[in-house]
C-alpha cells in the first residue's frame, strides 16, 4: 500500500484526481491538505469537505496556505473561467459543509505525519508548492523522511499554460517550487509535457458516468464546464493534469523520463519556468546548478493506458 498525503486545491481535474485515489486499492489515503490556486484557500478546503462527505472519504482535510511564501508577490485573479466560481464547475455546492477540519495547518499536518511514518510517505502535489516549502523550511529533515514527491506541475519541452514558458501551479508559487525542486528528496515532475496529451473526452466520461455510482455521475456533472473551457485546445474533452501524477504513484512503468537538477526561475518575464539540467550535461563549475539533488522529469506517456487505468478505477465502487 502507498501512504499519500494529497495536496490539493479542488478544482475539477483535483476532484476526478482525489476519487482515484480514494479507489485505488493500492493506495492508503492519509490525508488531504488544500491550498490556494483554483480558488481561494477557504473555498478550495470547502470543496474539499464537501467531496469527503459526498463521497464518504475517511482521510482527515487540513487547511493551507492561503498567499505566497513570499507574501509580496501580488495575488492574482482566480481562474474562474477554467474551474468555475466554486472552483467545481459551477455545481450547487453549501456553502459550508458541517464537517470538522483537522486542527493543524497543512504544512504541520505534513511534517508530524511524515514523522509518524518514515519512508512511508509519498506526497502527492497537484496544486501550488506552498505547502510543501512551508514545511521544509519548518522541518527540513522531512526531505530525508518522506518516501517521495510526485507533483502536477511546470513544463520543460513544450510551452506552458499561463506564460510562453510556465505552468499554472508553477507560475502560483514560484519561490515555493524552486524550494521543493531543490530540497534533498526525490521529486518526481508530471509536467504539461505528458499532461497536455492525456485527455478524456465528454463521451467517454459520460459512459462512465453511465456505468458508474453517484460519485462518478456527480464527477461527470462537474467537469461539463471544465470541457467547455479546454474547447480552445481539446475536441470535446479535457486534459486530466492532476489524475495522471496519481497514476504514477501506482504504474510509473507508464511513463517514460530523464533525471537531472530542476530549478524555477522566480521574476522577469520567464517568471515560473521551469529548467531541468539533464545529468550527462557539463557546464562551467559555480553555477546555479552546482551540488542539487537529481530529481525526475517525466516526458513521455502512455495516454491510452493512463485513460484506461483512471477508468477502471473510478468505476470500483
Amino acid at each position: 500500500m502507498h501512504k499519500v498525503i494529497y495536496d490539493t486545491d479542488p478544482g475539477v481535474d483535483d476532484a476526478m484526481a482525489l476519487l482515484f485515489l480514494h479507489r485505488h486499492p493500492e493506495i492508503d489515503l492519509v490525508g488531504i491538505t488544500t491550498v490556494f490556486g483554483n480558488a481561494s484557500v477557504e473555498t478550495t478546503t470547502r470543496n474539499a469537505l464537501f467531496l469527503k462527505r459526498e463521497w464518504n472519504i475517511p482521510a482527515p482535510v487540513s487547511k493551507g496556505a492561503s498567499v505566497t511564501i513570499d507574501p509580496s508577490r501580488e495575488e492574482r485573479p482566480w481562474p474562474a473561467m477554467v474551474h468555475g466560481e466554486n472552483g467545481l464547475g459551477d455545481i450547487d455546492v453549501p456553502e459550508t459543509i458541517d464537517l470538522p477540519l483537522d486542527p493543524r495547518p497543512a504544512h504541520r499536518f505534513i511534517i508530524d505525519t511524515v514523522r509518524a511514518h518514515p519512508g512511508e510517505v509519498r506526497l502527492v502535489a497537484v496544486g501550488r508548492m506552498t505547502n510543501l516549502a512551508l514545511a521544509l523550511k519548518e522541518d527540513p529533515e522531512i526531505a530525508t523522511l518522506a518516501k517521495d514527491v510526485v507533483i502536477m506541475g511546470g513544463n520543460f519541452y513544450v510551452p506552458g499554460n499561463v506564460s510562453p514558458v510556465a505552468e499554472a501551479n508553477i507560475h502560483g508559487d514560484p519561490e515555493a517550487a524552486d524550494i521543493v525542486m531543490t530540497a534533498p528528496w526525490k521529486v518526481v515532475v508530471i509536467g504539461l509535457d505528458v499532461t497536455a496529451i492525456t485527455t478524456m473526452s465528454r463521451s467517454y466520461l459520460g459512459d462512465m458516468a453511465a456505468r458508474g455510482d453517484k460519485a462518478v455521475k456527480q464527477l461527470d456533472e462537474l467537469s461539463q464546464f471544465y470541457i467547455d473551457f479546454y474547447k480552445h485546445a481539446v475536441k470535446d474533452g479535457m486534459m486530466v493534469h492532476d489524475s495522471c501524477a496519481c497514476v504514477y504513484v501506482v504504474a510509473p512503468e507508464l511513463f517514460s523520463s530523464i533525471s537531472g537538477a530542476v530549478r524555477v526561475v522566480c521574476g522577469g518575464i520567464a517568471d515560473g519556468q521551469t529548467i531541468v539540467k539533464p545529468d550527462g550535461r557539463r557546464f562551467p563549475p559555480g553555477g546555479a546548478w552546482d551540488g542539487l539533488p537529481r530529481q525526475i522529469v517525466c516526458t513521455g506517456i502512455e495516454s491510452e493506458k493512463v485513460i484506461g487505468l483512471i477508468r477502471e478505477t473510478l468505476l470500483t465502487a
